[in-house]
């Protein structure tokens, strides 16, 4: 595995970035990934996952150690039934400028140039790291008095105005139809748009 001695970003050359596995991994930070400061200027990145979704773990942490070229850790607490995907490194916040205080959905997150170019290019590995973080598929049942109807839908669910926004861009790309379910969830169950999200999203398991 190579080492990442620079930051890429830094050096003014984010289009050095492995851009599936950067877009795949932007995705699952904005889903469910924070950046803390430590000592010495250095940021641990984390990731939630399920226990539940042990493949999502080794994807993310794959993802990771393909963008940084370093080991990353996976810790798993089965008290809180979640596993925890850790990455300790100065330029953090660099490769996530959305990074800042407060919870995302309490202040603005706007891609930067270069990382709109990198989703552009890839918009189906972000949607893939977004709804394995925030995300989820499954059965819609509706019952009739003489027959009950049945359909796969997904629902991708967050806080963010923005961060739905950046999805459904992205699902725009992709040619994939969504609608709002609610005040925090985007629903996709046109059968075309839920086939094209199977051939790339992969299942949580």
């Amino acid at each position: 595995m190579r080492a990442a001695a620079t930051c890429v970003v830094c050096a003014g050359a984010p289009e050095r970035l492995p851009a599936a596995s950067y877009a795949y991994l932007l995705g699952a930070y904005l889903g469910d990934g924070h950046i803390v400061e430590l000592a010495r200027g250095v940021h641990r990145l984390t990731i939630y996952c399920s226990l539940m979704h042990i493949n999502v773990a080794w994807w993310i942490t794959g993802a990771t150690e393909d963008v940084i070229g370093r080991r990353v850790t996976m810790r798993p607490d089965p008290v809180q039934n979640v596993l925890y995907v850790q990455s300790y490194w100065k330029h953090w916040p660099c490769l996530f400028p959305q990074h800042g205080p407060g919870r995302k959905h309490s202040r603005r997150i706007v891609l930067a140039p270069w990382q709109r170019h990198i989703v552009d290019a890839h918009p189906d590995q972000l949607v893939r790291g977004l709804i394995h973080s925030d995300g989820w598929r499954g059965i819609n049942r509706i019952r009739h008095p003489h027959r009950t109807y049945e359909y796969v839908r997904y629902g991708f669910t967050n806080r963010s105005e923005d961060i739905k926004r950046i999805f459904c861009e992205a699902c725009d790309a992709l040619g994939v139809d969504w609608r709002v379910m609610n005040r925090e969830t985007i629903s996709i169950a046109r059968r075309d748009s839920v086939a094209k999200l199977d051939a790339f999203v992969g299942p949580k398991r």
